[in-house]
């Protein structure tokens, strides 16, 4: 209770008075005030390990703006907010119109123009999950390619990333650690990635996904790194090993 500060004044004056005169009770004291502040610090690491990083909500936003700001999304609006509220959209579509050069000319030199859809998943919600662990166990199996995921975990994913009213060939749902790394079948390891990309797109992640399951199957890369890597950012991973800032077009 003394600890805690709950006692009252005058208590807490004869626990100073009995402290002053009892070794045994200040030593498990300390060892109390020791946990205390242990625990402390574990709980305040383990909280900042699970704060979502910024960059995924920002970029889904990104996306969705961008593919209301494409040419042709005046019916998209007027569907979206309802007949009821058209003249809403209208107003909304004048707005974008209006003030969306300007937010562009913002984000260019942050954010080019390829990048202005989603390219790397919400670590949020897709951290990335595994099933095989260990080298000979991947390298054992055939070089698989992404599975199809079955429908209703599909729109799961869809659900997750906020995405309800895409054209259905707009995203495809892909696995963020590859089978063919020992990925898992798992919604953790299932994000929304776009088709619309130019540049950084799915053949550019599948050149990736077989230079590293290559190199881990030549003991030239441990296969908790390759998995690590993949889900911690995949485009910074292919700049990595593949030593460019850009997307080969032709990689062997």
């Amino acid at each position: 209770m003394a600890i805690d500060g709950e006692l009252p004044a005058r208590e807490v004056e004869r626990a100073e008075s009995h402290l002053a005169t009892c070794w045994a009770c200040r030593a498990r004291k300390q060892e109390v005030e020791a946990a205390i502040a242990e625990f402390m610090r574990f709980q305040r690491s383990s909280f900042q390990d699970r704060i979502p990083s910024p960059d995924g909500p920002r970029a889904l936003l990104k996306a969705q703006l961008h593919e209301l700001m494409a040419p042709g999304s005046g019916p998209r609006l007027l569907r979206f907010f309802g007949p009821r509220l058209g003249w809403v959209a209208l107003l909304a579509s004048l707005l974008v119109a209006a003030v969306g050069p300007f937010i562009w000319h913002e984000l260019a030199p942050k954010y080019p123009a390829e990048s202005a859809v989603v390219t790397v998943p919400n670590p949020a919600f897709t951290p990335g999950a595994t099933v095989l662990l260990s080298q000979p166990d991947v390298c054992s199996e055939p070089m698989a390619k992404n599975k199809t995921v079955p429908s209703a975990l599909q729109q799961r994913v869809f659900e997750e990333y906020g995405i309800r009213t895409a054209e259905p060939d707009a995203y495809e749902v892909d696995y963020l650690i590859t089978p063919a790394l020992g990925g898992a079948d798992d919604i953790r390891n299932l994000w929304t990635e776009s088709n619309r990309v130019a540049l950084w797109n799915a053949q550019v992640k599948d050149a990736l996904e077989d230079r590293l399951r290559n190199m881990v199957c030549a003991g030239q890369l441990d296969l908790h790194v390759a998995q690590r890597e993949i889900a911690g950012n995949w485009i910074e991973a292919y700049k990595k090993y593949f030593h460019t800032d850009r997307p080969l077009t032709d990689v062997r």
